[in-house]
């Protein structure tokens, strides 16, 4: 080979262990930038606050002795099917002052869902869960964080508050938890439900849940 060649080859070789150099450095800031992520979703955002620093939405007496919990997703059809069956109202119409009523999250159904989740629990922090709940399953509409915002206008949040609190995660955590939670009781879909900590196997009708009431006074 030629003293030319000798050269080419060289050079060729500085390239192509610089092309590989650069593909190893990339790479090596894409899993990086991939771990930073998955830690801060794990975290669920710097702005989130812990946990147990969020009550759970209850209907009811607070104190009841019985206690239904429901774990619900707001893009599930069956749970808003369940909310417009009226079941719990009339439960509570009925039981009220024995029965505490309590929401968790349990959000697994459409990639938007847990960033309802937390929208309803940014709407409980200004003391409308309930309000924000009963729009969003009475419209049906859509999950994505621009709709989630403009239903908190609808029922009159305050919307820097809202959109704050949406924006910078900070009931990442409380749902998460909530979600975590569920898991635990082996819960498999949505609604799922517990009465005095027992699940229950499939979403009860009035009488179920009734009947339930009764058994455990």
């Amino acid at each position: 080979m030629g003293k030319k060649g000798r050269t080419r080859a060289q050079s060729e070789r500085k390239q192509s262990k610089g092309a590989q150099t650069l593909l190893m450095i990339g790479g090596g800031l894409l899993v990086i930038a991939v771990l930073a992520f998955m830690t801060w979703r794990q975290a669920g955002g710097a702005q989130a606050l812990p946990a147990d620093a969020v009550a759970d939405p209850v209907k009811g007496n607070p104190v009841g002795p019985v206690e239904i919990v429901e774990y619900g997703d707001f893009g599930c059809p069956a749970c808003r099917a369940w909310y417009k069956a009226g079941i719990s109202e009339r439960l509570l119409a009925e039981y009220g002052d024995r029965v505490r009523f309590v929401w968790r999250d349990f959000p697994i159904i459409t990639p938007d869902s847990p960033k309802a989740a937390e929208a309803g629990q940014c709407a409980g922090a200004q003391g409308k869960f309930w309000a924000y709940h009963d729009y969003l399953y009475a419209q049906g509409g859509s999950l994505r964080t621009d709709a989630l915002k403009s239903y908190a206008a609808a029922i009159g949040l305050d919307q820097g508050a809202f959109d704050a609190c949406l924006d910078q995660g900070q009931m990442a955590r409380k749902v998460q938890a909530n979600e975590q939670e569920a898991r635990r009781l082996g819960l498999r879909g949505t609604p799922g439900f517990t009465i005095n900590g027992q699940p229950l196997p499939a979403p009860p009708t009035y009488e179920q849940l009734a009947a339930l009431v009764e058994q455990a006074q």
